[in-house]
């Protein structure tokens, strides 16, 4: 039989309480009505029970004893009423709660979508086109331009760059040529290539980024719900204080009266509803928040981990300095760089024709132009011999032109003429999003990047992070936060390439930059930023810790009217009932005030 979910509870409780006040006011049979709200009730209370011995088992504490010991007490003394409104409330409670933690969809479509399914594997005869689980270890399989490699192999035959972000983040491409290893989900350029096959395709990188985030998932951090921090206090001071008026009244129905009033719906209702309004607010704000739980992590985290590009960078490359040598203008060079780039496709002469446009710097006509894949371009330009690409191709002799970022270098008839770097520019509100965060006391604050460990240090140091790990794969981000101390917990990871897909799902908070982003990382994550914008990781750090503070208000208020009114219950003064229709006071009073999350300024 289908488990009942916790709306459906509510609805079933509502309805067998219609039923029973039919019985008893419509037809006269109180007994009747009696039995069935007992047997309701029972089965509640033995069910809340069980629930209760795993949660124990599991070395947590709920605020389940005090509703059960709430509802065998009136059901004891025959105050089935009271008994009726108490499960009322707890049902309702739990069906709210289910909203506020309602889970968003994390299915691995995108990536499953975006792996290779075939290979063109080759044979003594032809090539051949077969699924990529049958090509076996060892195998040739050739990679045309413009396709994602399959299987994980090492080039055998040809040279080519490949766009590895999906893999790393890192938005260049990468030359390789016969003997370098090329990952599954590798983006092949402008040239076919031959790989000889290292791992079946189950074991290569692009799989085993699935393999990964459900892995990741399978093992969610644990996290206390708020309620629970004050229910053994509040327990015991309950049990204690209706034990006093039994003792003292001897009358057992005392014992059921304090108790209805300490049911724990302000425990179970206030922090739901918080969160709710917390999720609310963060939406206005261009923020989705997939659950409840996830603001109250984020309201206390300790750490945050940044990817790079795209993340901490706009991930588009831009030109940031013409350096020429000698008496060489930057027009000049320029010039003559843009003119032999022109009919390239390769990413930073996009880059740099942009700039030269930008600039209105003419371009000359190229003739007689050769490529080297993944080292450069020879061209005769003005009826010269102008060389532009790595400096070793174009002035390998000439040390002191190495620059220690991505660049291309300028030859002209041999005599190097310079060289032009370029950037992922750093966002402009990144370095004020370290601050806030610092302020909001995130005070560990680390990037990690597939990209070169300088590139990094460079990026990391104008927006004000310290710790930084770079050159690495989902894996070693994996283990990187894995490695955090529990002293430095929680932990949040904003990614938005799909290569961060596990790391959002490994990290206590995954925060995915949703806007230009990837589909599966968007799904793997617990915060979607919807806005191209980093800054509004402070926000949603910001919005957390104000829905915390809302909701733990909302909580101690709640339990401060109850221990009133148990006193005042403890003296006889209260009925059952009377004190069950006073939780309704209570709750009002607490959701009210934990509506207060969603009216704060944005």
């Amino acid at each position: 039989m289908q488990r009942l979910s916790n709306k459906q509870k509510l609805w079933l409780t509502i309805i067998i309480a219609g039923i029973a006040l039919v019985l008893q006011y419509g037809f006269h049979y109180p007994l009747l009505a009696q039995i069935i709200v007992t047997i309701a009730g029972a089965i509640v209370a033995f069910t809340m029970f069980i629930g209760m011995v795993k949660t124990l088992r599991s070395g947590k504490y709920g605020v389940d004893l005090l509703a059960i010991l709430a509802v065998v007490a009136t059901l004891a003394v025959g105050e089935y009423w009271a008994a009726m409104v108490i499960l009322v409330m707890l049902t309702g409670g739990d069906a709210l709660e289910d909203y506020a933690a309602k889970k968003a969809n994390t299915e691995l479509k995108a990536l499953l979508d975006n792996s290779p399914r075939f290979a063109h594997l080759v044979t003594p005869s032809a090539t051949q086109d077969v699924p990529v689980n049958d090509v076996p270890v060892g195998s040739q399989i050739i990679v045309k331009p413009g396709e994602l490699v399959p299987i994980d192999g090492t080039i055998i035959e040809g040279s080519g760059e490949f766009d590895e972000s999906s893999l790393t983040g890192e938005a260049r491409p990468v030359a390789k040529t016969v003997g370098d290893a090329v990952m599954s989900g590798s983006l092949n350029g402008d040239e076919a290539i031959t790989l000889k096959v290292t791992k079946l395709a189950k074991d290569s990188q692009y799989q085993q980024l699935v393999k990964l985030v459900r892995e990741a998932e399978q093992t969610p951090a644990h996290f206390v719900r708020l309620a629970d921090r004050y229910a053994v206090p509040f327990t015991i001071a309950a049990i204690l204080i209706s034990l006093f008026a039994w003792w003292f009244s001897k009358d057992p129905r005392r014992f059921a009266e304090v108790l209805v009033v300490a049911s724990p719906c302000p425990l179970i209702l206030a922090a739901p509803v918080a969160m709710v309004s917390g999720m609310s607010r963060a939406s206005r704000n261009g923020i989705v928040v997939k659950t409840g739980s996830v603001l109250e992590k984020l309201a206390g985290a300790r750490t945050g981990a940044f990817d790079k590009t795209g993340t901490i960078t706009n991930g588009h490359i831009t030109v940031a300095q013409i350096l020429p040598a000698g008496t060489i203008t930057k027009e000049r060079l320029l010039h003559l760089a843009a003119s032999a780039e022109q009919d390239s496709s390769h990413i930073l002469a996009r880059s740099l024709l942009a700039y030269a446009n930008q600039h209105s710097i003419s371009l000359a006509a190229a003739t007689g132009l050769t490529e080297e894949t993944g080292r450069g371009i020879t061209a005769m330009i003005e009826d010269h011999q102008v060389k532009v690409g790595k400096r070793q191709f174009v002035a390998p002799q000439n040390q002191q032109a190495a620059l220690n970022t991505t660049a291309i270098y300028v030859s002209v008839d041999g005599t190097y003429y310079g060289a032009i770097a370029f950037t992922d520019h750093v966002r402009p509100e990144a370095a004020e999003t370290m601050t806030k965060l610092k302020a909001a006391g995130v005070a560990n604050l680390m990037m990690l990047t597939g990209d070169q460990r300088a590139i990094a240090l460079q990026v990391a140091k104008a927006v004000g992070i310290t710790t930084v790990k770079a050159d690495l794969l989902p894996q070693d981000k994996i283990a990187a936060l894995q490695s955090i101390p529990q002293a430095e917990h929680p932990v949040f990871m904003v990614g938005d390439g799909v290569n961060d897909a596990p790391s959002l799902a490994t990290a206590d908070v995954g925060i995915a930059m949703g806007a230009h982003g990837s589909t599966a990382a968007s799904e793997t994550a617990d915060v979607v930023i919807l806005k191209d914008d980093l800054a509004k990781v402070a926000k949603a750090v910001n919005i957390s810790q104000d829905t915390l503070r809302i909701a733990k208000q909302a909580v101690l208020i709640g339990i401060a009217i109850c221990t009133v009114l148990m006193l005042i219950a403890s003296t006889g003064v209260i009925p059952a009932f009377v004190g069950a229709m006073l939780q309704e006071v209570i709750d009002t009073v607490s959701i009210l005030w934990a509506l207060k999350a969603r009216q704060l300024h944005n």
